[in-house]
């Protein structure tokens, strides 16, 4: 069958808008617990609820939890530091969950006929997360969130506590006990397989978990009293990632010390009958477990990083990344020795183990975000994030490419190029392009199954997503690179990758436009701002003034500007070198903002503003707010209209016909 011949972003495609709605789910906080695997799930079509699903030995799927009181369905999510995370623990079939409704936690038995909820905190101003279930003393430890003096303008205070399993502290709130306490933050909290010890890590202003944090490991009491602790990681400029004990006792953590994120084993924690209690800490010895130029862990921005687990007495199931490729394996206790499974999936997010059985949440280049089982190394679909089905034909796969920048360092980036097997270009003619950046600046793309990316390209856009300084899995020097530079290095990267393209005669020169959203938005005004490059912009969520979103912004990311922009104090001109709203008349591409009519970061009316700022230069700009959403979009009919309208957005800059039937009303 012949192709039809139709210029590059007219084609038809299969993958819709509503491809992002009636067929797709978010999978996160993956979980093994003996032969049940368990997850949650956001469907745009529940309004955004997180469901917390299980499949047990039998291959069945069902959600798990039942209706509180008044017929009120649970959300699996916590608050804790604004960006959630771990919202549940399980162990042995006991459930402990935060709703994200009312904070309060819960706890709940699979096995229970009577299928009730058991509160176990009150209500209060207090949200809770990252949890340890200590089943031998009847405790669950929590990072707690104490958010009582908001109201006489304090900060929250973050403390790890131990929480009784059997509903008592519901009543009696003072039963909640504090292990831990007096720094900023304080979070992954883990139990060592006797129950004697306790691991959790820590980090205090202006610094970020992947700046500069501690590994604290303390003693626990038969009742769980906190007795003592050692801090076994400070050090300037190093942070910690993921401690975890091992099956016989020792102490698993990332750190990177060396430049990059590698494991450390920590041996020594036994006790000896007859000894002080503190013994343990005088003979404590850590080493290296695999040093290379590798990341074994990532930057910690919600609760529950789980990206290894114990594989058996002898070896950790685990991830790690270089250049912006994922691996999937095992390292070996004793010598180190790292072994890679071959399985065509790359893992991008939680990886989990129990008895040997091994799951992850894993793509590949012609499959989504899926729960994959690792069975006799080999790999097993459990659960596709969609039920969407693309022929290959309009698959296009990521090529991992580099380039040299202008000031000498190297460029990296993925670049998807049209394709479709329906449609093809008039001979001569070469794609848009739309330079896809990443929301926040430590995450990196990677080579997988994107249907965001798809979308575009089987349109016959090509779509570049660069990987620029401050990118994770390249070092950390690689990462720290955008402190004090921010709008400058990452948009360099962004400009030499575009010009790379160009030069080698893959992309139209006149039609090239960079969208991106939350913290991407500075790349990608300071990108309008500072080249002729861009002929249009997509901004979603843009953090708009870069002082206000350093004063509203939540505890944990209040100081993550000042880093980026290289000065804390507010009254530095650095504030307004970087600030993209202090340069909007240098922009001449038309420009599309989105955003959410209850964004808590960035209030609509700072978008509003400066779209009409633009207005009244005379600047081509189109403005589209969705009353109901917050900093994400998370109803259907929102997500739907937002692709319609960024597709609608570049055929009328650019000139062509599209598929959309939405009007953008570009005015200046």
């Amino acid at each position: 069958m012949s192709k039809e011949t139709a210029g590059y972003g007219t084609w038809d495609s299969p993958i819709t808008p509503e491809s992002f709605t009636e067929r797709t789910v978010n999978i996160t906080q993956l979980r093994v617990d003996g032969p049940d695997i368990y997850w949650v799930e956001d469907n745009p079509q529940r309004e955004g609820r997180s469901v917390l699903l299980r499949r047990d030995a039998l291959g069945q799927t069902m959600e798990v939890l039942p209706m509180l009181e008044g017929a009120r369905l649970v959300t699996v999510a916590t608050s804790v530091n604004g960006r959630g995370g771990r919202g549940y623990a399980v162990r042995d079939g006991e459930l402990v969950i935060s709703d994200g409704n009312d904070n309060r936690v819960y706890a709940f038995r699979v096995s229970d006929r009577k299928r009730a909820l058991v509160p176990l905190t009150p209500l209060s101003k207090c949200a809770y997360g990252d949890f340890e279930i200590d089943l031998a003393r009847g405790l669950v430890y929590a990072v707690r969130e104490d958010r009582r003096g908001l109201e006489q303008g304090q900060e929250p205070e973050l403390s790890l506590v131990s929480i009784p399993l059997d509903g008592s502290a519901a009543r009696q709130p003072e039963l909640i006990r504090t292990i831990f306490s007096g720094t900023d933050f304080v979070a992954a909290p883990g139990l060592s397989h006797d129950g004697e010890k306790l691991v959790w890590i820590t980090w205090n202003h202006p610094e970020m978990p992947w700046t500069q944090s501690q590994l604290h490991v303390g003693a626990l009491s038969p009742t769980g009293d906190y007795l003592s602790d050692v801090v076994l990681v400070d050090h300037k400029d190093v942070c910690v990632y993921e401690p975890r004990w091992t099956l016989d006792g020792d102490l698993i953590h990332a750190d990177d010390s060396t430049g990059w994120a590698n494991f450390y084993r920590t041996e020594g924690f036994e006790s000896r009958v007859g000894e002080p209690t503190d013994a343990w800490e005088t003979r404590l010895r850590t080493r290296a477990l695999h040093p290379s130029d590798q990341a074994f862990s990532q930057p910690h921005w919600q609760l529950g990083s789980h990206t290894y687990d114990n594989l058996d007495h002898n070896h950790l199931v685990c991830t790690w990344s270089k250049d912006g490729e994922k691996h999937l394996g095992t390292i070996q206790l004793d010598n180190g020795l790292l072994e890679e499974w071959p399985l065509g999936w790359w893992p991008v997010g939680n990886v989990a183990a129990d008895a040997g059985r091994v799951v992850f949440l894993g793509d590949s280049a012609i499959e989504p975000d899926s729960i994959v089982e690792v069975r006799d190394r080999e790999p097993v679909l459990v659960r596709p994030s969609s039920e969407m089905e693309v022929a290959p034909g309009y698959i296009s796969q990521a090529a991992n490419i580099t380039w040299k920048n202008q000031d000498g360092t190297t460029g990296h980036g993925l670049l998807y190029l049209p394709r479709s097997e329906d449609f093809e270009a008039p001979d001569g003619e070469r794609p848009p392009l739309l330079v896809s950046v990443n929301p926040m600046p430590t995450m990196a793309a990677h080579p997988g199954m994107d249907f965001s990316a798809q979308f575009w390209t089987s349109r016959g856009f090509a779509v570049l997503k660069p990987n620029p300084r401050g990118a994770t899995g390249f070092g950390r020097d690689y990462r720290q690179a955008l402190s004090g530079h921010w709008g400058e290095v990452d948009v360099t990267d962004c400009l030499d990758g575009v010009r790379h393209l160009i030069n080698e005669g893959l992309v139209d020169p006149q039609r090239v436009g960079i969208r991106g959203e939350s913290f991407g938005s500075v790349t990608v005004l300071s990108a309008l701002e500072k080249s002729d490059l861009f002929s249009a912009g997509v901004v979603f969520a843009g953090a708009g003034d870069l002082r206000d979103l350093a004063r509203n912004a939540h505890k944990f990311e209040r100081n993550y500007p000042g880093r980026l922009v290289g000065s804390y104090d507010l009254d530095d001109p650095a504030w307004s070198r970087v600030n993209p709203l202090e340069h909007l008349e240098t922009i001449s591409a038309p420009v599309l903002f989105m955003h959410g009519g209850k964004d808590p970061l960035t209030p609509v009316d700072t978008v509003r503003k400066a779209a009409e700022e633009l207005r009244s230069m005379g600047k081509p700009v189109a403005l589209e707010v969705f009353p109901e959403e917050g900093h994400r979009i998370l109803h259907d009919r929102s997500i739907k209209l937002a692709w319609d309208t960024e597709l609608a957005f570049y055929g009328e800059v650019w000139g062509f016909g599209t598929t959309s039937d939405v009007e953008v009303p570009i005015s200046n």
